[in-house]
């Protein structure tokens, strides 16, 4: 496959995973799901397809260092940075001017670092079949065959079956549906047909940007700006004074709804977002009394309850669905049915400027 990029995309702060995630230690660069951290695993499961060469990384600069060191593999120049974060439209258009000016040819695959994927090989043929599809001028989106009516993830709605490449189905993109209610979601289960939306692509990166000039005017013109100091001294300065100007803006929003080749590549890989401590549940083993715990602790009477522990020995009695994190600064106590509002934590200790917890 030649001509073919990976972008991952690991900026994200990871909030809801306060207090293990923080600035200098963000979720990407946490082991949460075995040995290996987030970032390290997004890195391992795209070599069968990638050489270290061919793997971009776009991420905020105070979090490069940290990514760098984990995957000494990748090449310096390899981190794109931004300033600041803008959504992930603005991020996906600065990465596409880079692969661009490598290889005008390039088809590039959006990935994210804080994803867990367990069948490693049928991602891979997923992303095989990708390129396939977009080599023939389709933007394409992996979608995630639901396994429950979950409210927190968007949709994409599969319309006529395009082909079958590498044991895969490709479809045209319908729609896409924003964040059900219950019972929406239970009617889209019930009917067929629609995937979770995972936020990854695969993509022409001549497409793309065409794309951005056709939708997103403004910030392709601002690309435009930043594009003739790549690769020279001023390139940060210019990138500096234009991205403060960049409007925030998803992908979703500023392409691929208003897509006219859009398709989508519904696939089963052992898929999970790991954006919270509940999603943890989801790719490790609980106990026999569904606890879910690392580190030193003693139970008693205790179900349903996560604890992720540090030096100290955590010990519970009669508790039932709480979320226990236990740093050396900060601890964390939690109803499960709560776990959204960890978020709010973090907007509060920004808030009132206590930047020792952040």
């Amino acid at each position: 496959m030649d001509h073919y990029y990976a972008l991952i995309m690991a900026g994200g702060s990871g909030t809801r995973l306060w207090p293990l995630s923080r600035q200098k230690t963000p979720k990407q660069a946490l082991r949460l799901a075995g040995e290996r951290t987030m970032f390290q695993m997004a890195v391992d499961r795209l070599r069968p397809l990638f050489a270290p060469e061919r793997i971009l990384v776009i991420t905020r600069a105070d979090y490069a260092d940290i990514l760098a060191q984990q995957t000494p593999e990748i090449p310096a120049a390899n981190f794109i940075l931004e300033p600041e974060g803008r959504g992930t439209a603005p991020a996906i258009g600065l990465a596409a001017l880079h692969i661009q000016q490598r290889d005008p040819a390039a088809v590039m695959a959006v990935i994210t670092a804080d994803h867990f994927i367990a069948q490693g090989q049928a991602f891979c043929q997923a992303l095989r079949a990708a390129y396939q599809a977009a080599a023939q001028g389709y933007l394409v989106t992996l979608g995630i065959q639901p396994s429950f009516p979950s409210m927190g993830f968007g949709y994409i709605q599969q319309g006529n079956l395009l082909a079958e490449l590498e044991g895969n189905r490709v479809y045209t993109l319908a729609r896409f549906v924003e964040k059900p209610a219950l019972d929406a979601a239970q009617q889209m289960l019930a009917q067929g047909g629609y995937a979770w939306n995972s936020g990854m692509f695969v993509w022409q990166v001549g497409q793309i940007m065409a794309e951005f000039q056709r939708q997103m005017p403004r910030f392709y013109a601002q690309l435009c700006e930043i594009q003739p100091a790549l690769g020279l001294a001023e390139y940060d300065q210019v990138l500096a004074d234009t991205w403060p100007g960049v409007a925030k803006q998803t992908i979703d929003y500023g392409v691929m709804e208003g897509a006219a080749s859009a398709a989508v590549i519904p696939v089963d890989i052992g898929w999970a977002d790991i954006g919270s401590w509940a999603s943890l549940s989801e790719v490790l083993p609980p106990d026999e009394h569904g606890n879910l715990v690392r580190g030193e602790h003693l139970a008693i009477d205790t179900r349903g309850t996560i604890v992720f522990g540090g030096r100290r020995l955590i010990a519970t009695i009669g508790l039932q669905d709480l979320i226990i994190v236990d740093t050396e600064d900060a601890l964390l106590v939690c109803a499960k049915e709560r776990e959204q509002d960890v978020r709010e934590v973090v907007r509060l200790l920004a808030a009132n400027g206590k930047q020792e917890w952040l």
